[in-house]
């Protein structure tokens, strides 16, 4: 008779606990949405304004980085071509450009060796955080409410996240205080903060001059590193620029983490970190310390080998075209985000603005920039709520308890304005008018809590 073959299952218990973890699933539910409900509105995807894209700058992108290498760096034809087509520098090959560009647009001189060009930021992250957190004392402090992608990374590799207060200014930095000296008396190792000082993800929320020197001087003091992401900085509404944490960082404290996602393309997934900080070997008196830079290139050499050579060199000519500034490459764009901010903080107001008779049971922050705004609602903005939203009055929104790793925010929406047009901007707050209104009502007055 013949033997059936047994057919292998597996059991989720049997797998890590990250494949499971709600915080790297909760954005699937919005992909699914807004597939089921193509025509609502949506302001949740956070992606960057598509509208000045052409497929033909592409190949002039990677024609102008070829002349770059023959003509500038003096490569000849073979060894350029086998830049473009073989395994690339571990480091990547755009980390001058990319030193370049933090020079012209930020003030900000760096080892171009202190910098390797990583698969997006995601990428960074995870790096980052396998090399900080040892063992299950190392823990890593987070502004909260965080950016999903980076509980998620840190969910991937095991680094335990203590969240510390956000208010509308940023960070909390006397949350911070109580967060390290708590996590001392428990015995723990607070190994370093992450912070994105310019309209992060998901509040807006920036710091201020002030509290950016002062996070650094408590830093200093408490011996942690500071983990500075900025996505968004370029996009300041008004004209008033606010210097990188690295800017101002004089004692290598400041671990910083860059993308092109949001100011050349998504879809060319290259990112980079700015780890100068030097690292000794244990019981040695090294007069070369290695850099934090080399320890990290050894595990992206074991994770993704190399960044795209072509993706580099894409990004590569498209700094080039624009002479190093992603200021001047992203010009058009900030200005359709600072076009947008004002449209959706008018429609606000003029939505929900104060009725005879009805208390005021809408709030909302009010950014300088960035893409991204928080609505605090009379009724829970849940997954629930959400999808009810979409399918009655066609508008999609992202619930904040994602960003809180499910413990708050219940009550707010993330509105992202990046992708859509004035006019989609003043329908799609219409239609979350006319849901407010559906809900006014059905919920007990303590609903506006978060």
């Amino acid at each position: 008779m013949a033997i059936q073959p047994v057919r292998t299952r597996l059991s989720i218990a049997d797998l890590h606990a990250s494949v499971d973890d709600p915080a790297l699933t909760s954005m699937t539910l919005l992909n699914e949405l807004a597939g089921r409900y193509p025509e609502a509105v949506s302001f949740s995807a956070g992606r960057p304004f598509e509208g000045f894209y052409d497929v033909e700058d592409l190949p002039r992108h990677l024609r102008t980085f070829r002349d770059y290498l023959t003509k500038e760096i003096g490569l000849p034809l073979e060894q350029v071509r086998r830049t473009f087509f073989q395994y690339g520098r571990t480091k990547g090959f755009i980390h001058e450009l990319i030193a370049r560009q933090l020079e012209v647009d930020e003030g900000l001189t760096v080892d171009p060796e202190s910098i390797v060009v990583t698969t997006g930021c995601q990428e960074a992250m995870v790096l980052l955080l396998r090399a900080l957190v040892r063992d299950t004392r190392d823990v890593i402090l987070a502004a909260t409410p965080n950016y999903v992608g980076f509980i998620g990374a840190a969910r991937v590799v095991g680094a335990p996240l203590r969240p510390v207060r956000e208010h509308e200014g940023g960070i909390d930095l006397e949350d911070l205080e109580v967060q390290i000296a708590a996590a001392r008396r428990e015995g723990l190792r607070p190994r370093a903060c992450y912070v994105v000082p310019d309209f992060a993800n998901p509040s807006g929320a920036s710091l201020s001059l002030a509290d950016r020197i002062a996070l650094l001087e408590l830093a200093g003091r408490e011996q942690i590193l500071v983990i500075e992401d900025n996505p968004y900085s370029l996009f300041r509404s008004g004209d008033s620029r606010v210097p990188l944490l690295k800017s101002l960082d004089e004692q290598h404290q400041v671990v910083h983490l860059g993308s092109f996602a949001k100011s050349a393309f998504a879809g060319s997934r290259v990112g980079y970190i700015v780890a100068d900080q030097p690292v000794t070997s244990t019981g040695t008196a090294a007069a070369d310390p290695v850099l934090l830079a080399d320890h990290l290139a050894k595990l992206k050499s074991m994770v993704t080998l190399n960044t795209s050579t072509v993706a580099q060199a894409v990004i590569g000519g498209y700094l080039l075209e624009n002479e190093c500034s992603l200021r001047r490459a992203t010009a058009r764009e900030a200005e359709v985000y600072a076009g947008n901010l004002a449209t959706v903080l008018d429609s606000l107001t003029s939505v929900f603005a104060p009725t005879p008779g009805i208390p005021r049971d809408v709030s909302w922050n009010t950014p300088d920039g960035g893409m991204f705004i928080v609505v605090t609602l009379p009724f829970p903005a849940d997954d629930e709520m959400l999808e009810y939203s979409a399918s009655k009055f066609g508008v999609l929104w992202t619930p904040m308890h994602h960003f809180y790793a499910g413990t708050s925010g219940f009550h707010q929406a993330r509105l992202s304005f990046s992708v859509l047009t004035p006019e989609q901007i003043v329908l799609g707050i219409e239609r979350l008018g006319e849901l407010v209104r559906d809900q006014r009502g059905k919920w007990p007055a303590e609903a506006a809590r978060t």
